[in-house]
């Protein structure tokens, strides 16, 4: 098995923090060039200051990852910096709270098109771009693969984030979805749900309830939180050709807590 993506070239999306910078950070440190993409440019500026002295490997974009001018724009600089695309990781994310007896629409609305349909639109674009690409080599050769971030919100509902836990069992199904649409075209697209690991948003959560982290861990059977880079890992996997035949999987990454966990509380 050869776990190894050196040469190609990635977008990661959300990379500005947590989870989707440790997916980043872990790809451009295994010898992709990456793209990171994300609406904070200042958070993005940090993430990636270690890197802008001497590294050509490494571009940023800021733009708004739920409007199809920033998508087409993102893509066009990755191809002006590195001349292709390889993988795509789609890490936005946009978690709210939402009163599930709110007939206001408007939150649902906003959760579906920041966690699922920004997601798969991105996804097209860049699969076009793929396909096109791999145009004249071989019958076996890997065309490209996308990586789907969701949480264990999209199977184990949240009353409190309902919007968010539809925005992410919506998001898995896309996932398997443009896998079977892709397929014939030798794109592989998995998805990777997570809980009990150190996300942006988890972070913030323990700030203002130290006692959440007692709980997590409680419900984890491993009996921990999870870096950020454990997860990236995971991603890292489901982008090598070591994985040249998974499509259209959802891998958890949660220490079990799905096994144990009566999910009472929000999982973030």
């Amino acid at each position: 098995m050869t776990l190894s993506i050196q040469g190609k070239t990635a977008i990661v999306t959300g990379a500005g923090r947590g989870v989707g910078l440790a997916i980043a950070r872990h790809l451009a440190e295994r010898g992709a060039s990456v793209m990171f993409a994300d609406n904070d440019e200042s958070a993005l500026a940090s993430a990636i200051s270690d890197y802008e002295d001497g590294d050509s490997h490494v571009r940023r974009f800021v733009g708004n990852m739920s409007e199809k001018l920033a998508m087409a724009n993102l893509l066009s600089a990755t191809l002006d910096a590195f001349d292709r695309v390889d993988i795509l990781v789609n890490a936005h994310r946009l978690v709210k709270d939402s009163d599930p007896l709110d007939t206001d629409m408007d939150a649902l609305e906003e959760m579906l098109r920041q966690n699922m349909l920004s997601g798969l639109r991105l996804s097209q674009m860049v699969a076009k771009r793929m396909i096109r690409q791999a145009e004249g080599e071989g019958p076996s050769a890997q065309t490209g693969a996308i990586v789907n971030i969701s949480t264990l919100a999209a199977r184990r509902p949240i009353p409190s984030m309902l919007g968010y836990s539809i925005a992410c069992a919506a998001q898995e199904q896309a996932t398997r979805g443009l896998a079977l649409a892709l397929a014939p075209h030798r794109i592989r697209v998995n998805g990777v749900s997570f809980s009990s690991v150190m996300s942006h948003e988890l972070q913030c959560a323990l700030k203002d309830n130290p006692d959440t982290r007692a709980v997590i861990i409680a419900g984890t059977p491993l009996g921990r939180i999870a870096a950020a880079d454990e997860l990236a890992e995971t991603v890292h996997y489901l982008c090598s050709d070591g994985a040249r035949f998974v499509t259209g999987q959802i891998i958890t990454v949660d220490g079990g807590r799905s096994l144990a966990d009566p999910v009472t509380a929000r999982i973030l």
